[in-house]
Formats: structure tokens, sequence, C-alpha cells
């Protein structure tokens, strides 16, 4: 690939020939598709989702996917482009993604990246870490705990082997809860200090906008698009891949809740009121840790003009 000959055709003017990937982070309900629709028509950009739910089918609902008016006025990938009983990791992520922009920046200049999976973010802008393998003596037991005790019992492990990953993980999450605790007691030190040992370089720009707004305006919008969910369908559409809730895939907020209200565990009003909570404290996890990426520029979702001005002085360097 050669990305030294590529020319920039967008407002912008730049001091370098290599295409730039702009990256938008933040938590759940701050707005970040409608950010990531106006800064990729205003710079011509096709998107990538970097979204660890919203990559597969049937869940347009509870993962928040761009309406298809959205979807419409911008080419967006890695949205609802495989089934939910198809394995997908952070590695193949990271390895697909990659291939894509190689392809992408043949023809754009500018390529927008939007989600609030860090480790996704991560991933596509840092690479990957070399950890130790899997260990499948360690795996089994886990597995069995998990099955027979519940998350839990692994998150409270994590939290006294790696309170600074604990505080990040989401904790909806088994596959990842599973790694981090197998690192641990594996290599006999914390997932978090093995993390990040040498940056991957890539072959484009990267410039990062975080957003945010004040916290009871954040937990009000989760609220209210939580409300919005169940409006729009989310019952339903919980119970037609109920029976494949064991899946990794539907290891998260919305679809965890109302399983439990299928199973007769907790009531609808109860469910409705634990995705909130499970919502904002999600959110709160998201913050935490995109705040130690000192890389990322922040704004409030309605501040494209300045995200815009940001955007020129960055590509002026």
């Amino acid at each position: 690939m050669n990305l030294t000959n590529l020319m920039v055709t967008t407002p912008m003017t730049t001091n370098t020939n290599l295409p730039t990937l702009i990256v938008i982070v933040g938590p759940t309900g701050s707005g970040k598709t409608d950010v990531s629709i106006e800064l990729a028509e205003y710079f011509s950009a096709p998107i990538i989702s970097t979204d660890s739910r919203q990559v597969f089918k049937g869940l347009p609902i509870g993962t928040a996917q761009p309406s298809e008016e959205q979807l419409t006025r911008v080419k967006h990938y890695f949205i609802a482009d495989r089934e939910i009983t198809d394995e997908y990791t952070c590695g193949m992520f990271e390895k697909e993604a990659l291939e894509l922009l190689e392809k992408l920046f043949k023809t754009h200049d500018y390529v927008v990246a939007v989600g609030g999976s860090g480790l996704y973010v991560d991933a596509l802008c840092n690479g990957l870490d070399q950890l130790p393998l899997a260990d499948g003596a360690t795996r089994e037991q886990l597995s069995y705990r998990l099955e027979h005790n519940g998350i839990d019992d692994l998150l409270k492990e994590l939290r006294e082997l790696d309170e600074d990953y604990y505080n990040q993980v989401d904790r909806h999450n088994p596959a990842r809860v599973m790694r981090a605790l197998e690192v641990c007691l594996v290599s006999g030190r914390p997932y978090s200090q093995q993390r990040k040992c040498q940056k991957a370089e890539r072959p484009f720009r990267i410039v990062k906008i975080g957003i945010n707004m004040n916290r009871e305006i954040l937990y009000d919008r989760i609220n209210r698009r939580v409300d919005m969910m169940i409006e729009a369908g989310l019952e339903q559409e919980a119970r037609a891949v109920y029976p494949h809730r064991s899946l990794n895939s539907l290891q998260t907020v919305g679809y965890k809740e109302m399983f439990e209200y299928f199973d007769g565990n907790i009531s609808y009003e109860e469910a409705v009121e634990l995705i909130k909570r499970n919502s904002r404290r999600y959110a709160k996890r998201q913050l935490t840790w995109f705040n130690r990426d000192k890389e990322i520029e922040w704004f409030e979702n309605k501040e494209i003009k300045k995200m815009q001005n940001f955007l020129e002085k960055f590509a002026e360097k």
C-alpha cells in the first residue's frame, strides 16, 4: 500500500500525505453516532464501528445500531454483518479493520471510527498486547466457576488481583472477565500491568475525539434512551434471541436483564430499572477507560464546529 502518494481532497489542508483516521469515543448515550454522521459527511468519509455488539444481526434496538436513515446517509462497516452465533473476537476485529482501512484509504483521505468499546478502539489504534497464551486447565476451571457460581464469583477474585482493570472491565462480558483473570492467574501479575507494552505502528494518522457531558445530563439521556428502546420493541427483540441466551454476543446490558425477566426471576418493571442502572454504570466504566488516554480531545456532542476546527488544526501539524 503506497500511502505517501494519496492526495488530500477534503476541506482540510495538511503537511503530510498520510490518510487520517478520526476516532470518536465516549460513554453510551452521549450522542457519538450523531457526531460521527456529521463529521463523516463533512469530510466525505465512511464510518467503521468499534462497537463489539453492533456487529451482530438481530440486535438493532438493544445495541443502538445506526438507524436506516443514518446508514443511508453514510456508508457504515461492522454493523449487523454477522450472526449472533458467529465467534467474534477483538483480535479478529483488529485484523479485519486494518485490512478494510487499507482498501478504504485508497479512495478516501479520511475514515471515521466510532464506538464505545475501549478494547476495540485500543486494538485498532495501538494493536493488541502480547499476553500469555490461554491455559487450558485454568480456562476450564474458570468456565466451571462461571457456570456454577456466576460472574460475580470471578469479578470478586479479579478485584482482589487487579483492581485497576476491575474498575474498567465490562462486568457483563464474561469473556473479558475470564481472560483478564486467566492472565492474572497464569502470569502471577495484574492484567492491567501487562497491557500496552508496545504501541503498534499504523500507516495512517490517528486523531481522537471524546464526547461527554455533565454526568446528571448524561444519566438522564441514558434513562430516556432506555425508555425509547422499550417503546421500539426491546422486549420482543430479546425474546427472539432468548433461545441463544448463553452466547457471548448476548452477554450485554439490555438482554441479560430481559432474560432474567423471562426466567421469572424479576418483574418487568425491575428489568427496565436494572437496564437503566446497568447502562449508567457501564457509561461510568467507559469514562474511566477513555480518561486514561491523554490523546483524546473532549467535546460536548453539540460542538460540531469546534470539532471541525480542532481537526483542521490537527491537519496543519
